[in-house]
């Protein structure tokens, strides 16, 4: 028990590491939504192309994120997190300094691959780092720096292209890379040399990764109207299917099988897809619906993240002592009233900041607790594949509804946020049933 309790106190440092690694994958993934309008117009592009700026970060989490599960599983962590670290910070630099929209894309694909490996770690140190006890706790803090990351983004995006422009969005995450190395080498021993991956999970990422690129592609051509968007989708079915027959499907598919695992992958889906057509929506609502200021619309969607601070690492603290399930599913249900509240929005910017914190603290409640569900029922070799599979339907998730939103705007302009409303509702209540009707898997049964 000693034993325990020093590792406890001496590893909450690679909490803390694990927590900016999310914070800044997820910071670059939403940060550019307010940008968008700004980044469109300045380089006199269409909605369905800028949407690559996220899509294109996207593509490379989802396809490649497999892989890089299997892969932190088979090396080193403290060097997987320097590199990707390192490679993270300069596609983030080259961002920045995109000279057309062209490169901006090829940037944030670069810029997704790094962030693919720094989502497959964070699960994987935030479970091993502290005991079974505090492991509430412990991702309350990981994904509370996740959720400041992917919420905050937007707020803070808003005021700095006012005051220096949209470029200059793409240098916030380097002091917190610079951070995570810093605590990497501090409490991490330094083991040895990194290996490739294995040359059959480049075929997965070619066949699984490929079909998610189609999907992706399929979708942002569905923003334009034209029906080619339905024949690109359907070029996934093959490339999916010959990945789901091969070996490396197999370990995915006895994961999915395990007791308490497939239905938190479908909540995480259901409810990133949700809000995330709420969080595309809104900035081209308040700059073209209403007219607000990048900065306006900024501080609008600061709601989101000022409530889920409030309520997550409190939702961790309970759910140590009465269960994760039980506040995963009451988050389920906040974030659905969220949605619901936002049906009749239209008032102005004070009114949507309101309705816009409800559904911030449904996700404080449950984005994190719903983690923790899921890992406890993971067997511990296991884990870099769980951590990768639910961040990869976190960012179909997160794909889905940008592409969703993108479509509704194309489709019912001002109108795209009451619509954006009705089926986000729906899917967090689903999502909500899910959890509740999951069982969790005995402790003995998850033992290494």
């Amino acid at each position: 028990m000693e034993r325990s309790q020093g590792v406890e106190r001496s590893r909450w440092g690679v909490v803390v590491a694990a927590g900016l690694s999310v914070f800044v994958a997820q910071l670059d993934a939403t940060i550019v939504n307010v940008a968008l309008p700004s980044i469109e117009d300045y380089f006199d592009t269409s909605t369905s192309l800028v949407q690559w700026v996220v899509l294109g970060y996207l593509a490379p989490i989802i396809g490649l994120g497999l892989c890089a599960g299997r892969w932190v599983d088979a090396v080193d962590t403290r060097r997987a997190l320097t590199l990707a670290c390192t490679g993270f910070a300069v596609a983030t630099a080259a961002a920045g300094l995109a000279p057309g929209i062209g490169w901006l894309i090829a940037a944030r694909l670069v810029q997704g691959t790094f962030g693919t490996v720094l989502l497959a770690l964070s699960a994987v140190l935030g479970t091993v780092a502290v005991r079974q006890t505090s492991r509430a706790r412990a991702f309350g803090v990981i994904m509370l720096f996740g959720t400041t990351g992917g919420v905050t983004g937007p707020a803070l995006g808003g005021q700095i292209i006012e005051a220096l422009g949209w470029r200059w969005i793409f240098y916030l995450s380097i002091p917190a890379i610079v951070a995570v190395v810093l605590l990497a080498a501090g409490q991490l021993p330094l083991g040895g040399r990194l290996t490739w991956p294995r040359r059959r999970w480049l075929v997965e990422a070619a066949t699984f990764g490929g079909g998610a690129i189609a999907v992706l592609v399929g979708l942002s051509l569905a923003v334009t109207e034209s029906p080619l968007w339905l024949t690109v989708v359907l070029v996934a079915v093959p490339l999916v299917a010959t990945w789901y027959r091969g070996r490396d499907a197999v370990p995915v598919r006895e994961l999915l099988g395990t007791r308490g695992v497939l239905g938190p992958h479908v909540a995480l889906v259901l409810v990133y897809t949700g809000f995330n057509m709420l969080i595309f929506v809104l900035p081209f609502f308040l700059q073209h619906g209403l007219g607000t200021t990048p900065g306006t619309a900024g501080l609008v969607l600061l709601a989101f993240p000022i409530a889920a601070l409030a309520t997550s690492y409190g939702a961790g603290m309970v759910a140590d002592k009465v269960g994760t399930r039980p506040v995963a599913v009451a988050g389920a249900g906040v974030l659905a009233l969220g949605a619901v509240l936002l049906l009749p929005a239209g008032g102005g910017p004070a009114d949507l900041f309101w309705r816009l914190a409800v559904v911030g603290a449904g996700f404080g409640l449950f984005n994190g607790q719903l983690q923790v569900f899921l890992m406890g029922n993971t067997p511990r070799d296991q884990l870099g594949l769980t951590s990768a599979t639910s961040n990869l339907v976190r960012q179909l998730g997160i794909a889905f509804g940008s592409a969703t939103g993108a479509a509704l705007w194309a489709v019912a302009d001002s109108a795209a946020l009451r619509w954006g409303a009705a089926v986000g509702a729906t899917f967090l209540v689903i999502a909500g049933v899910v959890v509740a009707r999951t069982r969790a898997q005995a402790p003995a049964e998850v033992a290494s």
